[in-house]
């Protein structure tokens, strides 16, 4: 399977880091090789799924059975695909934005978790048909490590990119 970049995040993080993405405001630009009119009606919705691959990863970091998340003791060993790490075997986010506009080749997004120069390999618009239907579960632990994940800071507030 080939699977090319559709476009780059242009986003004033540089590194990648657990927490503090609450505020960010990042812009996707589309590659070169696809219609300006790509991006044309998706503005119509208010939410998007990005679909993205964590390209800073090292291989030899790369998770493929149980550990710590974090690397915490204090929660549960738990499978990489009981949790959302970024050290994943094929090495793809996801994460759902809300969109703040299209201006011709780019995606202008809020509370995108990928840093500047991060290839982006689809986008898709959410629709309620395709959320969960029924009650959503998680343990404990995921929102214990989840707390901070979206909190936004004052040397960042909005984190918003010149693209």
């Amino acid at each position: 399977m080939i699977v090319t970049p559709i476009g780059f995040v242009r986003a004033t993080r540089q590194t990648p880091e657990d927490d503090n993405w609450g505020g960010t405001e990042s812009a996707i630009a589309l590659a070169d090789e696809l219609p300006e009119d790509a991006l044309v009606g998706l503005d119509a919705f208010s939410h998007a799924e990005i679909l993205f691959a964590f390209h800073q990863v090292d291989p030899a970091k790369i998770v493929t059975g149980a550990r710590y998340p974090r690397n915490n003791p204090d929660w549960p060993k738990v499978g990489i695909f009981a949790q959302r790490g970024k050290n994943r075997p094929n090495g793809l986010g996801l994460t759902t934005v809300r969109i703040l506009g299209v201006a011709g080749r780019v995606l202008r997004v809020a509370e995108l978790d990928a840093i500047d120069g991060t290839p982006v390999l689809d986008i898709k618009p959410v629709m309620d048909e395709f959320l969960p239907r029924g009650p959503i579960a998680q343990p404990d632990w995921s929102h214990a490590l989840m707390r901070d994940y979206w909190r936004q800071t004052d040397d960042n507030p909005s984190g918003r990119s010149e693209a």
